[in-house]
């Protein structure tokens, strides 16, 4: 891959990851209400889960996945149904307290959590294998390109991702729990109108 074409990915890149989608929307509703920790333990699992997606996308996975037709459907709308559950557990929230008087985690985690979210948008792998091939070189190592690219993708998503969460969770040290609790419904709602957006939308 020549310099040129890289800083090309790059700049796209860039363009694409500061787009927020629902694992933003998770990660600063987490920091809000749990503290910077909770969110950067969100961004862990999202990078997990990105890993994942490379990976597939680099072994060739995605043009079998996109045959898959009705199948590939059903893990479309499973993921569509975890966002919305997770959007309407949030804003159903009543702020319920551990005995030390901290907020409840989820079950599973923080980590856990955020590498379902980001597992839960098949439509991201798609994305990845639709969006690598228009930057390989092919006079190029395969392989190789598809790891820098995925190293890439993976950083700036890290950077933006725990930049959102360390300015939440200082945010959320200055909220009122009532605030709090406003912008846990906020977040829910935009969870839920993702999972609608998509159960709804074509897997092509």
């Amino acid at each position: 891959m020549s310099l040129e074409l890289y800083a090309a990915y790059v700049l796209a890149c860039i363009v694409i990851i500061l787009v927020p989608g629902p694992t933003v929307t998770l990660i600063i509703a987490n920091s809000i209400r749990h503290g910077s920790r909770a969110g950067l333990a969100n961004v862990a699992g999202t990078q997990a889960g990105l890993a994942v997606m490379i990976a597939i996308v680099g072994i060739g996975l995605n043009t079998l996945i996109a045959g898959m037709g009705h199948w590939f459907e059903w893990v479309r709308l499973i993921g569509a149904a975890y966002l919305i559950w997770m959007g309407v557990q949030m804003f159903r929230s009543k702020g319920k307290l551990n005995a030390d008087g901290t907020a409840r985690k989820p079950r599973g985690g923080f980590f856990l959590q955020g590498l379902l979210v980001a597992l839960s948008n098949p439509k991201t792998l798609v994305f990845f294998g639709a969006f690598f091939p228009q930057f390989i070189a092919p006079q190029g190592n395969y392989s190789l390109q598809i790891v820098v690219m995925g190293l890439t993708a993976m950083i700036f998503a890290a950077v933006s991702d725990s930049t959102y969460a360390l300015a939440a969770g200082r945010a959320g040290r200055l909220l009122s729990a009532r605030r709090i609790k406003l912008m846990s419904r906020i977040s829910g709602s935009f969870l839920v109108g993702g999972g609608l957006w998509l159960a709804f939308s074509r897997s092509k």
